[in-house]
């Protein structure tokens, strides 16, 4: 679990990060959820997209995607959410944890 300040750094680094992922029609998949996972493991910090088509809002699509591969929510805004999940063998984002 982030602490508000963990969460505030987070955000700062993510604002310039594109977003990598997109959720539609085909909502949450467990293709999707691999493929999440992965990139989580190799970037720690990922940004998504719901699409208007999707039968999710961002923070619904947020909460079961966190819930799922083990990370955290960092921000929610609009159709767009930030996670984060700690790699513990290779970090690459510093934050105090």
């Amino acid at each position: 679990m982030l602490n508000s300040k963990q969460r505030a750094a987070l955000r700062g680094i993510a604002s310039n990060y594109e977003t990598i992922f997109q959720i539609g029609k085909g909502g949450i998949s467990e293709t999707l959820i691999s493929q999440v996972d992965d990139a989580l493991r190799k970037r720690e910090l990922i940004k998504l997209h719901v699409l208007d088509n999707s039968m999710y809002t961002a923070r619904e699509a947020a909460e079961e995607i966190a819930s799922k591969t083990g990370a955290d929510v960092v921000q929610v805004i609009g159709s767009r959410f930030v996670i984060f999940k700690r790699n513990p063998k290779e970090p690459v984002i510093e934050i105090k944890l």
